[in-house]
């Protein structure tokens, strides 16, 4: 159902089975057959009569052709990855934390015989190096990596796939290269306001799940409660690693406990891996006690203007906690030009149901846009 402008309320629903939709084997040969260089893509408006894509699954899991390793400064090296149709359109996959790293199920949301999917680790995430590092770790470092990164690959010009973090990096990289962008896929929207971080990680999100939050809350002793993101600071830089360990295992815990609407024990198992919490947890912290390293608590939607002419899809789990609504509905009623598709049954993770099938959806509909 359609309410207003560009927003639509998504029912429960079943994921179907496509038999007759083709999947094949990865292969060089395969995958340059399909489609022609694209030196320039032409997006036209998304108010244009698109008849909406029926699929809705997940696209079957595929190997990269080929991968590297990127020398962005003297102290970082970023892992990349390519996969699908080396002569398609190239999108861009934007992780979340920050320093979450990719995973070989993010290839999964682009169709592989119509995209170029490229694939990065953020500094210090994923196989990335140095693992967990905070020098010269900003977001405006990263802004730069991205252009490196497709500029090493040829690219002239790509899509933007982000979800959570993805998002914010996704807007800010968008905001600094306009011209860059050939359309945006974003998911569970997060601005780095005060109030966002307050939310989550100062009591706010308590009210729903009080369970998992004592856990978290009662690493840090009371007298130090005051600033629950500036305690957990103190204990993920200490010299000591089990001090680090022990917050990270508690930070990343907290997050994977909230991040379904349903619990999910594969997601919160991933709290025990010490490697990947460390990066997790410090990063995440890194950027929030520095405040993304932004100018301001708005900046993003004081920037809007800038990339209000690119053809963008906002997705948003109706029961996002890390990332409440009341972000991504700012966002909309500050660009109401771009989509938003809010998902009735979900929460914030984009493995859900319903929002994996939503941006599906929406790389299908730019599939459709670019001529």
């Amino acid at each position: 159902m359609k309410l207003g402008h560009h927003i639509y309320i998504l029912p429960s629903f079943s994921l179907p089975t496509y038999s007759c939709i083709r999947s094949f084997p990865p292969s060089p040969i395969n995958l340059n057959l399909s489609f022609p260089v694209r030196k320039r893509a032409t997006i036209r408006s998304m108010s244009d009569s698109i008849v909406v894509p029926q699929r809705r699954s997940l696209y079957p899991p595929i190997e990269p052709y080929n991968n590297g390793i990127l020398k962005v400064s003297d102290t970082h090296t970023l892992y990349w990855e390519q996969s699908g149709n080396p002569d398609g359109h190239p999108v861009v996959f934007l992780h979340g934390g920050p320093g979450g790293g990719t995973s070989p199920n993010n290839r999964r949301f682009f169709d592989p015989e119509f995209y170029r999917i490229v694939l990065f680790d953020q500094r210090g995430a994923g196989k990335s190096t140095p693992h967990a590092c905070l020098e010269e770790n900003t977001t405006w470092d990263l802004v730069n990596d991205i252009e490196k990164l497709r500029e090493h690959l040829k690219i002239p010009e790509w899509q933007v796939f982000g979800g959570s973090w993805g998002s914010t990096l996704a807007l800010t990289y968008s905001q600094s290269h306009p011209d860059k962008v050939t359309g945006l896929v974003l998911r569970g929207i997060f601005l780095i306001r005060k109030k966002e971080i307050d939310w989550f990680y100062e009591g706010g999100a308590a009210a729903i799940y009080p369970d998992a939050w004592e856990e978290f809350r009662d690493l840090i002793p009371e007298n130090e409660r005051g600033s629950l993101v500036d305690a957990y600071h103190k204990r993920l830089n200490s010299d000591d690693l089990e001090t680090q360990y022990a917050a990270a295992r508690a930070w990343t815990k907290w997050e994977m406990m909230t991040a379904h609407l349903l619990p999910n024990d594969g997601n919160i198992q991933k709290a025990e891996d010490d490697k990947f919490s460390l990066a997790f947890a410090r990063i995440e912290n890194h950027y929030f006690v520095n405040k993304a390293f932004f100018t301001s608590d708005s900046y993003l939607l004081e920037n809007i203007d800038k990339i209000r002419h690119i053809k963008t899809t906002i997705v948003q789990g109706r029961y996002d906690v890390v990332c409440p609504m009341m972000s991504a509905w700012d966002l909309h009623k500050a660009w109401p030009e771009a989509d938003l598709k809010i998902v009735g049954d979900a929460g914030h993770s984009a493995n859900e149901p319903g929002i994996a099938a939503e941006l599906v959806v929406a790389n299908e509909k730019m599939k459709a846009l670019v001529g």
